[in-house]
């Protein structure tokens, strides 16, 4: 839906609006016209229901109204003296409709001043529950969100298990494009198959304005460009299957190269604008090593002892997933004999590595000089250029683009240069070996980032059979940490007991005082 279709759209709701209420407004002892004015008409509508003034805003904001609008049904119904269970029933089922049949077909008074308080217990708490869900929405959709880690593509410096709070604040938060779909949950409703949205109406993409960049080797949460998952848990389908943006899969990767950049890849290190690149202290890079041994098999104290997380063995030879000082001190243990960086070299055609094309054989280990388009820079299109932006020209700045022989047609027009609509970002796991990344499905356009992971709340081993296990796999150490920061993680879990336990201590203390 364009900005054109949505702005039409949004005339069709205030003439339906203004159909099904001028008369109400009259009652009420407001003007007819008040009914068709727009935003004005929410916050009149607002004191004819005795509501306040900031619930229109709540109104206007995307998956939030959603769950606003039975809400100000049944108060408008109530206002005029239907408040039995039927008339709540009806102006719920019936998505407001119910409210015509008040408006012309009824005569019933209007009714200032009504108490605003709820009639029974369950009314009482059904309106709580309303409201909770709504301020928990709001939240997750705009400010913070949790996520969990679900590989190891991070291995070391996040790990599988740990519960991320995610700012969407920081980039700006994305408005959600699909707004009809259910609250807090991805794309599929919770211990089901079914999709959790309607892929129609959707909305143009809009962010809110950040406070911040993202700047290189950032930790990122993004929608994938390349998702082929029927839901986020994953399918075995390995067919593409069409999502909108704001409902592909959720990944994070750290952004080791930003709009403007030249990236390479050099035996596993990263060169950025032909210097290599300085990881922050937290990062903690890990490749496959081989290693052979004097005959000696690695004990689970050697395991523990290097921190080793992954690994198998080979035709008599271990191969363990470790960072560079790691490998350092096990060259050093008299049991080894020789360890080497397991390197894939460039010059053999990688069809599972990106742009997938034969005339650029690269490998996840040798790879690039690649340019990470920028928004407003102009590029050649030509034979030698084409597959580095083909999927974003047609894919995520929506272009016709066909190919004949040596001609480019973008739109039906022959083109010979191309300009970026929005900025590109280029996102790597830091287990170089173990990470499905943009080595493999190429650009991240800002359109799909999602947020800035910023601290853990909580961290066990997810593969602890039973929540008895789980709890026992807790990572006390990581509780509470910060994720971007430098240094050594220092948990907070601590400070956060202090508080909570005051918390309820002055909470306990106040209501024994009253």
């Amino acid at each position: 839906m364009t900005f054109t279709e949505w702005f039409l759209f949004f005339i069709a709701i205030q003439l339906i609006h203004f159909l099904g209420t001028w008369r109400l407004y009259i009652r009420a002892g407001r003007k007819a016209w008040e009914a068709a004015i727009p935003i004005y008409n929410g916050i009149v509508l607002m004191r004819i229901i005795n509501r306040p003034t900031w619930w229109v805003a709540l109104l206007c904001i995307p998956v939030i109204n959603l769950l606003m609008f039975p809400i100000v049904w049944v108060e408008t119904c109530r206002s005029f003296g239907f408040n039995k269970n039927k008339d709540t029933a009806l102006a719920i089922a019936t998505l407001g409709g119910y409210i015509y049949f008040l408006n012309y077909t009824t005569t019933a008074n209007y009714i200032d001043n009504r108490s605003l308080q709820p009639r029974t217990a369950l009314g009482d708490w059904v309106s709580s529950i309303a409201f909770a869900i709504i301020a928990a929405t709001l939240v997750h959709t705009y400010f913070m969100q949790p996520y969990t880690i679900p590989t190891s593509s991070l291995e070391k410096t996040l790990l599988v298990g740990d519960y991320l709070f995610v700012s969407k604040f920081h980039y700006g938060a994305r408005i959600p494009m699909t707004p009809i779909a259910a609250p807090m949950v991805h794309d599929s409703l919770p211990f089901t198959k079914f999709k959790s949205y309607l892929k129609a109406p959707q909305l143009p993409y809009m962010r809110l304005p950040g406070f911040q960049k993202i700047k290189r080797n950032d930790i990122v949460v993004f929608s994938w460009p390349a998702d082929s998952l029927k839901t986020m848990r994953g399918d075995n389908s390995g067919e593409f299957t069409y999502k909108p943006i704001d409902k592909r899969t959720n990944y994070v990767k750290r952004c080791v190269g930003i709009a403007g950049d030249s990236l390479a890849i050099k035996d596993g290190y990263i060169y950025i604008n032909g210097k290599k690149t300085v990881l922050p202290d937290r990062a903690k890079p890990q490749y496959y090593f081989t290693i052979d041994t004097d005959g000696t098999s690695l004990s689970s104290a050697i395991i523990q002892r290097y921190n080793i997380r992954e690994g198998y063995s080979e035709n008599g030879l271990y191969n363990l997933n470790l960072t560079d000082k790691e490998a350092a001190r096990f060259a050093k243990n008299p049991i080894v004999k020789s360890i080497t960086k397991k390197i894939s070299p460039a010059g053999n055609f990688d069809k599972a590595v990106f742009p997938h094309d034969e005339n650029y054989p690269w490998s996840q280990d040798n790879f690039g000089p690649i340019y990470i388009p920028k928004k407003g820079v102009t590029v050649p299109l030509n034979r030698q250029s084409i597959p580095f932006y083909t999927q974003l020209i047609k894919n995520y700045e929506h272009n016709d683009l066909t190919i004949q022989g040596d001609a480019i047609y973008i739109n039906g027009v022959q083109a010979t240069s191309y300009t970026f609509q929005q900025d590109y970002y280029w996102m790597m796991g830091d287990n170089r070996h173990n990470s499905l990344d943009a080595r493999f499905w190429g650009f991240v356009p800002f359109d799909h980032v999602v947020g800035k992971p910023v601290f853990i709340w909580l961290s066990w081993d997810p593969s602890s059979p039973g929540i008895v296990a789980k709890i026992k796999s807790i990572r006390w150490d990581r509780m509470f940490t910060t994720v971007g920061l430098s240094g050594e993680p220092t948990s907070y879990f601590n400070y956060f007991i202090i508080v909570l336990l005051g918390y309820f201590g002055y909470s306990y203390y106040r209501g024994r005082k009253k």
